[in-house]
């Protein structure tokens, strides 16, 4: 019962509060800064950081199929 009433808990909280939480440090230097440098340059990083685990994915899935349908053409 402890867990169900503290995951019921949980939902209660608004979804504008979820979206801006971020770590005390993290906030104050970019929220610091007047020409958002730093905010960007973190914008960019999340972009890398998000990127590249999908093209690696779609590498892997392209040279299967590449492979498959070589495989494929060699049975006909």
């Amino acid at each position: 019962m402890i867990v169900v009433s503290a995951f019921a808990k949980a939902e209660i909280v608004s979804l504008p509060s979820l979206t801006t939480t971020q770590c005390a440090m993290c906030r104050a230097v970019l929220e610091s800064e007047e020409d958002n440098s730093t905010a960007k340059g973190i914008n960019n990083g999340i972009k890398y950081l998000m990127v590249i685990p999908y093209i690696l994915v779609g590498g892997v899935f392209y040279f299967v199929y590449k492979s498959r349908k070589k495989d494929k053409e060699k049975t006909i």
